[in-house]
């Protein structure tokens, strides 16, 4: 991972550019993190922060690999919308790919692990591009994408999700949840439109499903390992209950989760436009950058 450079108080105002013929547009955000930030910074919660950080380990080269499964099959995209759609995947998720480096970097410098994980999932997603055939890693990250985007959707629809988060780290997950929120479609059409198993996608999400939960509490444990202070065991359970008993925020999702089984299903089933809009809004005036208000 590349360093960032320490935190500008006045970090050069951006304006909006298309980049391709979609509403995905790709924003440049830059994000620095003040060093004067707690290691825990959601409500200074050990489980809370490090259950973050260690899905953040993962999205550098899984965003990667959501890149190549999807280009791979970009050239014989016939229909033109969806081609630029691919362009603007391709765009969020290269900026998605690069902020989430800067921000495992500052949570390294805070005595948190980060590199370990990272190179990890860097040797799995080189063991799964040689393994697994183009078919299955689409339908990879088709399933992984809706994983996103019902967590993205959790953080923009429930604000008490993100209750007691330091606010100079809200942003990086505000952005990333509404751009994942935006995108949410794309590998899922790029995969009807070139392959279209039923089979193959439902499959893929079964065995995904297995792998995302083994490998979130593989990669938690893997960052207590390295860290200088004490599980802090009360902060665990409370962590579960938060996660499956009340409010249960993961249980809340299974409805949502069943639904990539249907044979009719489509991302874009569910219109979560308002919310994209309020969160942009939010970051908009947090962040002093009026450009990223959503349009009228």
């Amino acid at each position: 991972m590349n360093a960032k450079a320490p935190v500008s108080p006045n970090p050069p105002r951006r304006t909006s550019q298309r980049t391709n013929g979609s509403d995905i547009q790709p924003r440049r955000m830059d994000f620095q993190f003040d060093p004067d930030m707690p290691r825990y910074w959601f409500a200074g919660d050990q489980f809370k922060t490090l259950l973050l950080t260690a899905l953040s380990c993962t999205f550098p080269e899984g965003e990667r690999f959501f890149v190549r499964s999807v280009r791979h099959y970009q050239k014989r995209i016939t229909d033109p919308e969806l081609r630029e759609r691919v362009k603007g995947f391709i765009g969020q998720e290269a900026h998605h790919g690069n902020e989430h480096e800067h921000f495992n970097t500052f949570m390294e410098s805070k005595g948190v692990p980060t590199q370990k994980v990272h190179d990890y999932v860097h040797e799995g997603m080189k063991w799964m591009a040689k393994k697994f055939s183009p078919e299955r890693q689409l339908a990879k990250t088709c399933a992984l994408e809706h994983f996103t985007a019902m967590l993205a959707e959790l953080m923009l629809e429930e604000p008490e999700f993100l209750e007691g988060m330091d606010e100079r780290m809200l942003p990086l997950w505000l952005w990333h949840a509404v751009e994942e929120s935006e995108h949410k479609a794309v590998a899922f059409d790029v995969y009807a439109d070139q392959v279209g198993s039923y089979w193959v996608r439902t499959s893929e999400m079964a065995l995904t499903t297995v792998e995302f939960i083994g490998f979130t509490i593989f990669h938690y444990i893997q960052l207590r390992q390295g860290m200088d202070d004490k599980r802090d065991l009360r902060s665990v359970g409370n962590g579960l209950n938060w996660l499956l008993g009340r409010p249960g925020w993961l249980r809340r999702l299974g409805r949502s989760y069943m639904a990539y089984y249907k044979p009719s299903f489509h991302p874009e089933k569910k219109d979560s436009r308002a919310v994209r809009e309020r969160a942009l809004a939010q970051l908009a005036e947090m962040l002093d950058r009026p450009e990223l208000a959503p349009s009228r």
